[in-house]
């Protein structure tokens, strides 16, 4: 587990990631915990080894970023050439992921319209979006003033009655 003392000692890859590796490449195999947590060591020491290698052959090269080729002739210098192979497969299916994934985040400059298009076209979108605003806010205004009136006159009418009704009781008590 990586904790925060700075050791490399201390660094190892998340244990989810193995479980998970371990469970789409067995899936019908049962695998005990030590087992697991041994699969977990191993992979730390060497992605440490082959890290280590690739520094190192950087460095003879007087490069200060480890490179792709770096990291084969890492393998190939420690006894692991037979990965090689599969090695620049996997590099360069990730070349072509990261192509795409570029393509696709550029897709707005291959649309075509000029930046400033796109911006009037924005403004001019915003601007639709305010006016229906406004226009529905002014009906609902319309509506509360419509209902405030007809309250008005229900209230209105209903003291025109009460005060008929009243007008009529005191001109019965005259009577009496």
């Amino acid at each position: 587990m990586a904790s925060s003392s700075g050791n490399d000692d201390d660094l190892t890859i998340p244990r989810a990631a193995i479980n998970k590796m371990i469970k789409e490449t067995l899936p019908n195999v049962r695998v005990a915990n030590d087992a697991r947590e041994l699969v977990v060591n191993c992979c730390t020491e060497f992605i440490h080894l082959i890290s280590s290698e690739a520094n190192e052959i950087c460095n003879k090269s007087e490069k200060k970023t480890i490179s792709p080729e770096h990291v084969i002739n890492a393998l190939e210098s420690l006894g692991f050439a037979s990965y090689i192979t599969e090695v620049k497969d996997v590099l360069q299916e990730c070349k072509t992921v990261a192509l795409k994934r570029r393509k696709a985040s550029s897709r707005l400059e291959n649309l075509g319209i000029p930046e400033e298009e796109l911006l009037r076209q924005q403004q001019e979108l915003f601007a639709k979006a305010r006016q229906q605003q406004a226009e529905l806010a002014q009906q609902e205004w319309l509506q509360m003033q419509q209902d405030a009136q007809q309250a008005q006159l229900a209230a209105a009418s209903a003291i025109v009655g009460l005060q008929a009704c009243s007008s009529q009781d005191e001109d019965e008590e005259d009577d009496m």
